[in-house]
């Protein structure tokens, strides 16, 4: 592998070195040359053009820090589908479905940060998912695909949360003034700025005590659904309880595999290289503290409203279970109080989720703007990182503004993005970097599960396409409403 007179810190081909200008390059020893200017050597040339990757380097995480993180990344709203993901199983594949999805992507997730460490043992640490695998899989084109599918993935959970946010202020709005002047675009307009707002935190690791707060708030409304599912379930306005499945097998099998699509995009992230480069070196050995930290909190929050919410509405629970809580016709099925904290608290949570997603685009941007021989809090980088930061977040709200039915488009970069990103190059590139013998146990289960869940993903992604044509006839450029 290549390397450059012994640096600890490279990001390079393993295959050969590269230029700069290449992706898969290295990049110089930016500990080092930061260090050199912090002691006010300036007749030395700063060597390092991605200031970027420097004020990552400047985090120094602990494990939970990551944990929270990745908390945050991954235990959001779309837990409260999760009853409908059951719905279309039943309860037997349903728990066995979930249960497995979240084996395979905490074992994914442990690979992943064992390449990044196996990488940094051998003098480069990567900060970033696209390098990591041009890196082991030792091809450009690798880069560019993790780079589109990463963007893809963090813009639309970005330009997804505006939308939610904006949705839950909305649903408030209209019980408190059932015929007031605001539109759903004044909602979103209030979410950006605030957005905007929050985003001039500096860096990844700045948002740790956003992320505990995000936690928090996972645990708030996971209880408070969970309780109003219980309460539905047990009164006598609640639909009677059938969990009986389909009659077709066709729409059966259909059933089945939109919930297990719909399982793989809720345990996504695509960020795992990211939140491991906000921990202090070594990071060797502490991710996985942090995906056991991460993993506790999922089995709380994914487990109690999946089952609560299954059990309240059978077959009849909607999309998402807060749909199912307030039905169209007929009295809502929890307190006022208790369905608008719920609100409140995602309402909350969202703009964390948003700000997580935000940050690889954020890096991106400080790669060629920011200057790393000034203080990251100087006027010269701050100027570009608040213009930057503030149109970046403009673009997205705008999007949701025109694009209220946005939901279905993000279900099909979902399926083409978290699959491969989560379940597939992680497995593969424990193969190429770590190589277990080919007929190992663990490069067996690898292969299997990089077999099952290319299928996953692209019947996912069929799933998502034929969601998004049926809802053709409901899609309203700047329309008031969100489209389900």
């Amino acid at each position: 592998m290549a390397g450059t007179g012994g640096s600890p810190l490279l990001f390079a081909s393993p295959a050969n070195s590269t230029p700069l200008s290449t992706p898969s390059a290295a990049v110089f020893d930016v500990e080092a040359t930061t260090h050199r200017h912090h002691h006010g050597n300036s007749s030395n040339k700063l060597a390092v053009a991605d200031a970027g990757a420097a004020f990552v380097l400047e985090s120094k995480g602990k494990w939970w820090h990551a944990g929270f993180h990745l908390t945050t990344a991954m235990v959001g709203p779309t837990v409260l589908t999760l009853p409908y993901a059951l719905r279309g199983m039943g309860w037997a594949l349903g728990l066995t479905s979930l249960t497995a999805v979240a084996a395979v992507t905490f074992y994914a997730y442990y690979l992943m940060s064992a390449v990044l460490d196996h990488c940094e043992a051998n003098g480069r640490r990567h900060i970033r998912f696209r390098e990591l695998a041009a890196d082991v899989l030792g091809s450009g084109w690798v880069f560019y695909l993790v780079v589109t599918v990463q963007t893809a993935i963090n813009a639309g959970i970005t330009i997804g949360s505006i939308l939610l946010a904006a949705d839950c202020l909305e649903i408030m709005y209209s019980n408190l003034a059932p015929h007031g002047p605001l539109k759903l675009y004044h909602f979103i307009i209030i979410v950006a700025v605030v957005l905007s707002l929050l985003s001039q935190l500096p860096s990844f690791h700045s948002l740790r005590y956003i992320n505990l707060g995000s936690l928090l708030l996972s645990f708030g409304y996971t209880i408070l659904v969970s309780a109003a599912c219980i309460r539905a379930g047990a009164s006598s306005d609640a639909p009677a309880k059938d969990y009986s499945l389909s009659s077709s097998n066709s729409e059966k099998t259909f059933n089945a595999f939109l919930s297990t699509s719909i399982l793989a995009t809720v345990f996504g992230n695509g960020i795992l290289p990211e939140i491991q480069a906000t921990l202090a070196p070594p990071a060797s050995g502490k991710m996985m503290k942090a995906l056991v930290l991460c993993y506790t909190v999922v089995f709380f929050t994914f487990y109690l409203p999946a089952i609560t919410g299954y059990w309240a509405f059978g077959n009849k629970v909607q999309s998402n279970v807060l749909q199912s809580l307030m039905p169209d016709v007929g009295p809502t099925l929890a307190p006022t109080w208790q369905l608008g904290l719920v609100v409140v608290l995602v309402l909350l949570q969202l703009l964390a989720i948003a700000l997580v997603y935000s940050q690889v685009a954020y890096e991106i941007m400080e790669k060629t703007t920011a200057d790393v021989a000034r203080p990251r809090l100087s006027r010269r980088n701050v100027a570009p990182r608040v213009a930057l930061r503030t149109a970046y977040v403009a673009c997205c709200a705008l999007v949701a503004a025109m694009l209220p039915f946005f939901g279905d488009i993000v279900g099909i970069v979902g399926a083409v993005g978290f699959v491969p990103l989560d379940f597939v190059l992680p497995v593969v590139m424990y193969n190429v970097a770590l190589s277990p013998a080919r007929r190992s146990p663990v490069y067996v289960v690898n292969v299997v599960i990089m077999v099952v869940f290319t299928g996953v993903g692209i019947i996912g992604a069929v799933a998502s396409v034929r969601k998004l044509v049926l809802d053709a006839g409901q899609f309203k450029l700047f329309s008031g409403n969100v489209v389900d």
